[in-house]
């Protein structure tokens, strides 16, 4: 199988990079942004016409945090809508016969019941913070929706919970807050800092899923030969905000004082995936969120030691 790979240098493309080098007779086709602008439709439908790749995941995107979305709404709208489209697009123009679209449990209404079922989608109002982002996801797996209904392509899409891992984003600003929350907390400890302050009330509620079992997920939902439509990728288990910031301080090392400025916003109550319709066509996560948590601060010691961090 020729796999074409977009935002291979990302967390979630290296992590597929990671695992689908392991696979036995899978060639990968890897092309980085100086290589490839996914958000310029003419590179993209020629690069399809000339690779004829025979399945494509789609991890490329503008991704960041609640400032981030916030403040740069427009951006996050027209890349990953380009981005979605062109691909599906390009893909369908050249033949490919597979296309698995990566989304975003942002998709769901703001106040959708809790845990998230993939029929919740367009029930209800999306959060306002992240709803240009939200937009353009729902585009592509709507896309790859309709696709395979009118034209008969494999196209399909998976919607994983808050991702983490190695090669994350570790700006202070504009990343997620598990990330946000390493850097701080070790940043903290560095300077023997009192106390650390935290956004909003620490009572919102997330799940997190390991980036490499996001990558196994794939591999298992590309292997099937007649996949959903669309399918929740989590662990199907949440923690507090403030109870997540007190395993990350465990894992770091810090012993200061840590505070919440409620003044901040803490985006939606609860966010947490219903994973049954997963659980069913046979596949489960393995990374439990303390082994993944110890298993990611090494690799951002590393990173950090090399250089290599993303911020």
């Amino acid at each position: 199988m020729k796999l074409f790979i977009s935002g291979h240098r990302g967390m979630v493309g290296s992590a597929l990079v990671r695992r689908f080098q392991a696979e036995k007779g899978v060639e990968l086709v890897l092309k980085d942004r100086s290589q490839l602008d996914l958000c310029d439709q003419r590179q993209v439908f020629d690069f399809f016409k000339t690779e004829k790749p025979d399945a494509v995941i789609v991890a490329a995107a503008k991704v960041g945090g609640i400032m981030a979305n916030d403040t740069y709404p427009a951006e996050f709208l027209f890349q990953n809508l380009a981005i979605a489209q062109n691909s599906v697009e390009g893909a369908y123009r050249a033949g490919v016969k597979r296309v698995l679209f990566l989304g975003s449990a942002c998709i769901y209404p703001k106040l959708a019941p809790q845990p998230m079922r993939e029929d919740y989608l367009l029930t209800g109002t999306l959060e306002p913070t992240n709803e240009a982002y939200s937009v353009a996801k729902i585009a592509g797996m709507k896309l790859c929706q309709y696709y395979r209904k009118q034209y008969g392509v494999m196209f399909h899409s998976a919607m994983p919970i808050n991702l983490y891992g190695p090669g994350d984003n570790y700006h202070l600003q504009n990343s997620h807050v598990l990330p946000a929350m390493i850097r701080k907390l070790h940043e903290a400890w560095e300077t023997q800092a009192p106390q650390v302050t935290f956004w909003g009330t620490g009572s919102p509620q997330r799940e997190f899923l390991h980036v490499d079992d996001l990558a196994d997920a794939c591999a298992f939902l590309l292997a099937l030969t007649d996949p959903p439509d669309w399918v929740n990728v989590g662990t199907g288990t949440d923690v507090t905000i403030k109870a997540l910031a007190e395993l990350v301080a465990e894992t770091v090392g810090y012993k200061g004082k840590m505070g919440w400025d409620a003044t901040k916003p803490d985006g939606v109550p609860r966010k947490l995936m219903d994973v049954s319709l997963m659980t069913r066509l046979g596949w489960k996560a393995k990374i439990k969120l303390q082994e993944g948590l110890k298993r990611t601060y090494r690799e951002f010691l590393e990173e950090k030691a090399a250089g290599r961090l993303r911020e």
